[in-house]
């Protein structure tokens, strides 16, 4: 597929998805309103219209994972501006200030360069990162430590955590749509590693895990360093 093409594709996604969310909004309010009109002593009312609401808020978030694909598929060089990666997952944590004070979460950040990229995207892998390792977190308080390095002419990023880590058969799997390894009560539509490989890979980089079960996981990605 063309780059134009693939353009084309991701835009006609977008609007899709804003539409489909839409259609959803008006579903989930009404549902709503009858839930709190439901006439009483009818417990079986209430819970068919949990099971609605339930369904929109699933559909609901795989919009939101397909919008995000949506979003990173259609980077471009010319967002492309001089980044303080610092300032970046400063914003990150910002945005997951509650998760992570709520889990007791501990995040520990090397000093990090200055790359060429898109300010709002690159702050989109880090808070999806992050927000991933208090998750899908052990039974001990997350700890998070973020670090950078040169190699040869790239910057190699990495994200590791005290989690409980991943098999080695699914650490590429972790990176395919709506991929969940642990569902359970955990929201969310198992988009944010494959938006986070996009957006890596638009800036012309790569991204894979590491992991050993029980010893935490480690998100590693480049990133071209600047000229």
């Amino acid at each position: 597929m063309s780059e134009a093409a693939g353009f084309d594709l991701s835009r006609f996604l977008l609007r899709a998805c804003h539409d489909v969310r839409s259609a959803l909004r008006a579903i989930r309010v009404h549902t709503e309103l009858m839930q709190r009109e439901s006439p009483a002593g009818v417990p079986s009312f209430d819970q068919h219209l949990g099971f609605i609401l339930d369904g929109t808020r699933r559909i609901d978030l795989l919009t939101e994972g397909l919008a995000g694909y949506s979003i990173a598929l259609q980077i471009d060089e010319g967002s492309f501006h001089p980044t303080r990666m610092g300032l970046v997952v400063r914003t990150a944590l910002a945005k997951v200030e509650k998760e992570l004070h709520e889990a007791g979460a501990e995040v520990i950040t090397d000093e990090l360069p200055v790359v060429s990229g898109n300010l709002d995207r690159l702050v989109q892998v880090f808070e999806i990162l992050l927000r991933n390792a208090v998750r899908y977190r052990a039974e001990r308080p997350p700890r998070i430590h973020i670090s950078a390095g040169m190699r040869g002419d790239e910057w190699l990023f990495a994200v590791r955590d005290n989690g409980p880590g991943i098999e080695a058969v699914y650490l590429e799997r972790v990176f395919q749509p709506f991929e969940r390894l642990q569902a359970g009560n955990i929201e969310g539509a198992g988009m944010g590693l494959t938006i986070c490989r996009a957006i890596v890979e638009r800036h012309g980089g790569r991204m894979h895990a590491e992991s050993e079960p029980g010893a935490g996981s480690t998100f590693l990605f480049t990133l071209p360093a600047p000229a």
